[in-house]
């Protein structure tokens, strides 16, 4: 990049903030921040080799960013304000080449202060950044921040996954930031500073910090999802506010959910809201939430217990519905219950036999020797004893539960192998922003990787794999277990039984039998949860287990104007949206 390079792009800065301000933004961000902006490029040494006045010494590698701030100050005026997006501290870089927050984050901070109207500071790459709940605790960037803080005049914004009233209180009020940043937070409840406002702490949905939002822009598109809110990116397409429901004309109806996993709590909390009179949850287990209670049990995942303890907080609230644990249902106990609609969830279990979507045949061996082989549901549900000191893992799922078990095996001392046909350990964690991560912790633990391998066979203290290109390469592991995570079942045999005979169903009174979460399919927690709670909001339409079309479809479909404007009227706008425009 020459000279006239620096201008050029200096004055590609310029001229978006310039339409920015011109379309009524009051503030304007040159970021230098999460590994990969430019400003930040001339700031670290690991990219920044020039030699001239924009490289080596610190106040020379600032040059370029300070001259775009100033450069963006003098066109916007003072119609908008500027933030600088700064990362203090390129974090777990052990290099002569490493940006250091007791340096050169204090060294920038006091050059540019003058300059801007807030900080807006991050620490690490976008995969420090947006934090994960499994590697880092809420507001992990505070130590940093407190070491600009005596040099930085103008107030601090900073993120970290705030999700909890005190933390931010206490962030604000010792004076380390100014301004609280939550992304992730206010995906899962846009009605946070309401909700703190009105003391109501107990209604936040808080983040669980999965990532399962940022997976879906880093995996290519697809529509936004969060675990927690199901309403998230259908508020216009689908007309769904986050906090409203519409009643029901079928309110009187009485309706039977079996199964309180993540599908079947939303269900019912969407159906209590909605004002239905007689909601019962049935759980066979002793406490709601599936296998949410035994997931968030694995390394660094106890913030994923919130998906229960958020839905079991509302639904005590709900007079209208009742939670029945430790019941078990059969088909004659759902005939005799006297509910006019039956909603299935019972979920999945993990496959036993080692079939998988890559082979979709079991593994030789697994059925013949159930002592050495496990399910994650005997290890962290039924709390199998996982014998002897060799363990492999076998992971065709690619996100987390292969790698979680590698690790909590391997922390109990046991020496792990860590199979997968996918080329890539986890590799939708690497969507999630988790996958480096993951793969530094189980390296550290000295669990081995193998990758572009499949079980060929189990045997007694033996397994043999191939090479997923090459079947005649083969390889053996000595081993005294096996746990294999290859796919998950559907637990439909309720549901086939019920719908298998109609005159009983008509005789007992029984409607409607549904089903939703992962006893349709299994899936990831927030899709079981979408489908709980879309079921909850269209149960009584003409045809329940099918989506009604988006918005748009209906206007086609012959949705009558009145009845769209009527739609965004409740939901749009969620907050008011300044139409000044600057000339």
């Amino acid at each position: 990049m020459d000279k006239s390079d620096i201008r050029r792009i200096q004055k590609s800065y310029v001229d978006a903030a310039v339409r920015a301000r011109d379309v009524g933004f009051d503030l304007i961000q040159v970021a230098a921040r999460e590994g990969f902006s430019l400003p930040l490029q001339f700031l670290w040494r690991y990219w920044n080799h020039r030699t001239d006045e924009y490289g080596g010494s610190l106040e020379n590698r600032t040059r370029f960013w300070r001259e775009t701030l100033e450069q963006v100050r003098e066109a916007v005026g003072d119609d908008c304000a500027i933030v600088a997006g700064f990362c203090l501290d390129s974090f777990n870089d052990t290099t002569d080449r490493a940006f250091k927050v007791s340096d050169d984050g204090v060294g920038v901070v006091e050059m540019l202060d003058d300059i801007v109207d807030l900080w807006d500071m991050q620490v690490g790459h976008l995969e420090d950044d947006v934090s994960s709940s499994r590697f880092f605790e809420p507001f992990w960037q505070r130590d940093y921040i407190e070491q600009v803080r005596p040099y930085a005049k103008k107030p601090i914004a900073a993120v970290g996954r705030f999700t909890d009233p005190e933390l931010m209180a206490r962030a604000v009020g010792d004076g380390v930031i100014d301004i609280i940043g939550a992304a992730r937070p206010a995906i899962s409840d846009p009605f946070i500073p309401n909700k703190i406002r009105e003391g109501r702490a107990e209604d936040i949905r808080e983040c669980i910090g999965c990532n399962m939002c940022v997976s879906r822009f880093n995996n290519g598109g697809g529509r936004i999802v969060c675990t927690q809110n199901a309403t998230v990116g259908e508020e216009y397409r689908r007309g769904w506010h986050p906090e409203k429901f519409n009643p029901s004309e079928s309110a009187g109806d009485p309706v039977l959910i079996i199964g309180a996993g993540p599908a079947g709590m939303e269900c019912a909390r969407v159906l209590g809201e909605r004002g239905f009179e007689a909601v019962h949850l049935a759980e066979a287990e002793s406490e709601i939430g599936g296998h949410v209670n035994w997931v968030s049990q694995l390394p660094g995942m106890r913030t994923w217990r919130r998906v229960v303890e958020y839905r079991e907080a509302q639904l005590t609230k709900m007079s209208n519905v009742t939670v029945l644990t430790g019941k078990h249902f059969d088909v004659e106990d759902v005939l005799d219950y006297g509910a006019s609609t039956v909603v299935i969830a019972t979920g999945a279990n993990w496959d036993r036999t080692g079939t998988s979507p890559m082979t979709h045949l079991p593994v030789p061996g697994a059925d013949m020797h159930p002592s050495m082989v496990f399910t994650p549901e005997d290890v962290m549900l039924e709390k199998r004893a996982v014998d002897g000191d060799r363990v492999l893992v076998y992971d065709c799922e690619g996100y987390f539960m292969g790698s979680s078990l590698a690790q909590k095996l391997a922390i109990e001392g046991k020496e792990v192998t860590l199979v997968t046909p996918a080329d890539q350990v986890g590799s939708y964690l690497f969507h999630t922003d988790e996958g480096g991560h993951v793969m530094h912790a189980l390296l550290d633990l000295g669990v081995q990787l193998v990758t572009s391998h499949s079980l060929s066979r189990i045997e007694p203290g033996k397994v043999t794999g191939h090479n997923v290109y090459h079947a005649a390469t083969e390889v053996s592991w000595t081993v005294d277990s096996v746990v294999l995570v290859t796919q998950r079942r559907s637990r439909n045999d309720l549901y086939e039984q019920l719908t298998a005979d109609q005159e009983r169903l008509s005789g007992a009174g029984i409607t409607q039998v549904l089903r939703i979460g992962d006893c349709v399919e299994p899936r990831v927690i927030a899709e079981a949860v979408f489908d709980g709670h879309r079921l909850g909001r269209e149960i009584d339409t003409s045809d329940p287990a099918t989506p009604l079309p988006f918005i748009r479809e209906q206007r086609i479909l012959g949705w009558r104007e009145e009845d769209y404007d009527g739609v965004l009227r409740h939901v749009l706008p969620l907050t008011p949206v300044s139409k000044t425009t600057h000339r």
